[in-house]
């Protein structure tokens, strides 16, 4: 403890008090450690480490501003303890000042540079302000060759993983965390999203359920558990989940969502899946965030109409919202309003930051949508310029140089380079193609439960089932081994170029997804769409039916017609008729779509994206 001149009797008799006041501090009584601080300031109102722990108290009643106070009066008495930057950073933080905070961590990190509470603060922090990269350069030092083992630490670790896309070694983190603090709850949650976001679902729905047993009972936790329960199968289960997570947390808008798509998918009931968001409206009728999500529920569920008038309420609610501008004039164009929707997309441009791409993209669809194609072509350029590999700038530019009847259009859309169908390979343990795609059929059929399509996905009338290889299925598990030959084919001859595509081409890939989808007759079908995440997409056909035979290409894979409104209206250019084992790879900016087909047998696919492999 740290005081500016010598004690007298009385301050080392005070001073006494301080473990007293820590000790309350440690058992969660902030209140009775702050009544021992005050009595101890009276009489040694410059002891650094009485300020310091007087800041912590009122901080853990709640009186965040008041703590900032005492706290640098602590550090103007020491500045060498770096304890006290770190209590500092963690005001500042929750004050609402990230970069304020940020160098009170640095400053601890300086006097000390392997004090772990500085390293664990600044490198949660970072991770928050999104930068991983940093966050995990921030904690390696403490962590290597395991010269710390704090579990808060390695959770801070695990994180900045995770936000750098390195899932399994995060995962390795979490469970390493898991070993050092054995009664924590918080690290079994995170374990368990970890495992989610990985698709081990068995063991995810296992993690959380141990989270909980520990007495994590957070809304967060509760929707872990839902989606893993989802994802088994468990529908009764995991649609008692998404209500705890929002009994403990009713605006939580991702419980929100995954609550209303489970609703949708299980009963094709836009009423049904809009139930628990409209009585939170009813609740709170300006609640921004619930009405963008009841209009994404009836657009998915084919009412364009009722999802326009639904935005357009909440719009006179909130003029300068600028994501639900955005929102709203999406639906605009979806009822056929472009010019409505290009002056929504405008509003939300000026309103966003500097240069916002998301809000960009709007402006260049309503532009395509009214037929101002060099408009949209000069976003597009913009957009592709700065961000190379997006996949959505590239398909919007394809579209309007299509438009403007550019030559530059067939660099993008080169059907006969691009898109070719190759035939899957047998793997081992399968005397024939035709066996192994019984076996598969029939483990994929088996998980495909759900009554129809899930939102922000492409399907209409079908089921889509997400991570299809994390099962011990011996067909599923084979699939890579089938797919390597011709996936590497077509890389192959594709060769290298200067266009976008080619020019990522390094002989090498990784998956980013794989998933299957089962559309029903009378209408089963994909929406015309790219894939913004991949650099290559598929579709590699499992079952079919005898529909995809007959006449009116049914059942087809088309490509050519955008995925939005165009002026004047462009049609597909390029079919690819499904056979069972075949594998259909192209761009993944390459807007394709399916034509719907009649009969009584449904369509099972399985597909995938792909990104450029590491040379």
């Amino acid at each position: 403890m740290t005081t500016a001149a010598p004690l007298t009797p009385e301050q080392a008799a005070a001073l006494r008090q301080l473990e007293a006041a820590s000790q309350r501090l440690q058992i969660g009584r902030p209140d009775e450690a702050r009544a021992i601080l005050e009595q101890v300031l009276r009489v040694a109102p410059r002891s650094s480490d009485a300020l310091h722990l007087y800041g912590v108290s009122l901080r853990r009643m709640g009186d965040v501003i008041g703590a900032e106070l005492p706290v640098r009066q602590a550090i103007s008495v020491d500045k060498r303890q770096p304890a006290y930057h770190v209590t500092l950073g963690d005001i500042l933080q929750q004050l609402g000042w990230p970069d304020k905070a940020e160098a009170s961590y640095r400053v601890a990190l300086a006097l000390n540079r392997l004090y772990p509470p500085a390293a664990r603060q600044l490198a949660l922090l970072l991770n928050d302000l999104g930068r991983p990269d940093e966050a995990l350069q921030t904690v390696t030092p403490l962590v290597a060759g395991g010269l710390v083992a704090d579990h808060g630490l390695l959770n801070a670790q695990a994180g900045a993983l995770k936000g750098l896309g390195r899932l399994d070694e995060a995962l390795k983190v979490y469970e390493r965390t898991v070993l050092v603090a054995p009664t924590s709850g918080v690290a079994e949650h995170n374990l368990a999203a970890v495992l989610g976001d990985l698709g081990r679902s068995e063991e995810a729905e296992a993690a959380a359920r141990r989270a909980l047993a520990k007495g994590v009972d957070a809304a967060e936790t509760r929707l872990v558990h839902a989606r893993a329960l989802l994802a088994i199968g468990r529908f009764d289960e995991a649609e008692t989940a998404f209500q705890e997570a929002l009994n403990r947390s009713p605006f939580y808008m991702d419980a929100h969502r995954d609550f209303a798509q489970l609703i949708w998918m299980r009963t094709e009931d836009k009423d049904q899946a809009t139930a628990r968001i409209d009585a939170g409206l009813r609740s709170d009728p300006g609640a921004v965030g619930l009405r963008q999500l009841k209009a994404r529920v009836l657009t998915f569920a084919g009412d364009a109409a009722g999802a326009d008038t639904v935005l357009r309420d909440a719009v006179a609610r909130h003029p300068d919202d600028a994501e639900l501008l955005k929102s709203a004039a999406q639906a605009a164009m979806d009822v056929g309003d472009a010019e409505r929707g290009l002056a929504g997309a405008l509003k939300a441009q000026g309103l966003s930051a500097p240069g916002d791409a998301h809000a960009a993209t709007f402006v260049c669809e309503a532009l395509l949508a009214l037929g101002r194609a060099d408009e949209a072509a000069g976003i597009a350029e913009d957009l592709s310029r700065r961000f190379p590999h997006a996949q959505q700038a590239l398909a919007y530019l394809a579209t309007a140089w299509r438009l403007m009847r550019d030559e530059r259009y067939r660099a993008l859309y080169d059907y006969d380079a691009f898109v070719r169908p190759w035939t899957i390979e047998t793997p081992k343990g399968w005397s024939s193609l035709a066996a192994y795609l019984a076996d598969l059929t029939e483990s994929l059929n088996g998980r495909h439960q759900l009554k129809t399509h899930p939102l922000d996905q492409s399907l209409r009338q079908g089921s889509q089932l997400a991570h299809v290889l994390q099962t011990d299925n011996p067909a599923v598990r084979a699939l890579p081994q089938a797919l390597d030959g011709p996936i590497r084919a077509h890389m192959a001859a594709l060769g290298r170029g200067k266009d976008p595509l080619r020019a990522r081409n390094t002989g090498r890939y990784d998956f980013k997804g794989v998933w299957s989808v089962k559309l029903r007759p009378g209408g089963g079908r994909h929406v015309d769409h790219l894939h913004p995440e991949g650099w290559l997409s598929s579709a590699c056909y499992i079952d079919l039916p005898g529909a995809v035979a007959g006449e009116g290409r049914q059942g087809w894979i088309k490509f050519g017609e955008p995925g939005v409104p165009t002026r004047p209206k462009l049609e597909a250019e390029h079919f690819v008729k499904p056979e069972p084992g075949l594998l259909v790879l192209f761009p993944s900016y390459m807007w394709h779509g399916t034509v719907p087909f009649e009969g009584t047998e449904s369509r099972l696919t399985v597909a995938f994206d792909l990104v450029p492999g590491k040379v």
